[in-house]
């Protein structure tokens, strides 16, 4: 049993759920994740990410079984597309950045996998080993980016819809590495996903903006060039300081993100 919730905490049975930002994400305590879960556990978390968005687990001490089967409770892992995972649990892709190295696995502000027809409702990543310093993990809450559009903004938008692909140039570049020794997809395929600029969460019901820079390219209907100014003035918009929160890993730390509403 945890010993009360810290300051600005909020109680949920067993578990103790404080918030790291005005904007999104909060700290869960009270609970080993190397341990199956009940029904009650899972409502909590559940209940704590649609409120938070992404959620932080500390000193956890998780086996590869572990990780698949806390993951499971929320939804059905999926294969990553583009990169194998391990051997014997191929549904968990390693980010690794090794010392030789110059770029880090998709290090630019996107949503996982918009460039499928149905992306994932979420992701779970565990730190196991980290560099002495920096790495820090930034997520943007896309209910407040879309919220804080003009109302003129909000009716344009609201009947475009974007395409978006796994071979954006600027993507690719954090992949390389990867790509080199663990590709999944031939050189030159390409994923493509065509989803609303504007959509309505599943479960909560509330609008977000669903554009990211990592591989929303163009406008459907619309040229790349033509599309362009109002990309880039919506993925400058997107990752506004006063929408995001940053995460400081520790071995051990896990988070597990809402991937409809959030981009990291």
């Amino acid at each position: 049993m945890t010993t009360g919730p810290q300051q600005g905490g909020d109680r949920r049975g067993m578990i103790t759920v404080s918030p790291v930002s005005g904007a999104l994400g909060a700290e869960i305590d009270g609970i080993d994740l190397s341990q199956p879960l009940s029904e009650q556990q899972i409502a909590d978390i559940r209940a704590a990410l649609l409120e938070h968005l992404v959620i932080f687990f500390r000193n956890q001490d998780i086996t590869p079984a572990d990780h698949l089967r806390f993951a499971s409770y929320f939804s059905e892992p999926e294969d990553y597309p583009m990169i194998t995972g391990l051997a014997d649990f191929p549904k968990i892709v390693p980010v690794v950045k090794l010392p030789h190295e110059r770029v880090n696995f998709g290090g630019l502000w996107h949503s996982d996998t918009a460039y499928t027809d149905i992306p994932p409702m979420g992701a779970v990543l565990v730190a196991r080993e980290l560099p002495p310093f920096g790495g820090d993990t930034l997520f943007a809450n896309m209910y407040l980016a879309y919220e804080q559009l003009s109302d003129g903004l909000k009716r344009l938008l609201s009947g475009l819809r974007a395409v978006n692909s796994s071979a954006k140039a600027e993507v690719t570049a954090t992949r390389e590495d990867r790509l080199a020794t663990d590709a999944k997809l031939v050189p030159g395929e390409e994923l493509i996903g065509v989803h609303p600029v504007v959509r309505t969460h599943p479960e909560t019901g509330r609008k977000l903006l669903y554009v990211n820079y990592g591989h929303t390219v163009r406008f459907e209907d619309m040229t790349e060039q033509e599309s362009k100014p109002l990309l880039d003035y919506l993925f400058a918009h997107l990752c506004r300081p006063e929408f995001t929160c940053r995460f400081r890993w520790e071995p051990g730390s896990i988070a597990f993100w809402d991937n409809r509403a959030v981009q990291h």
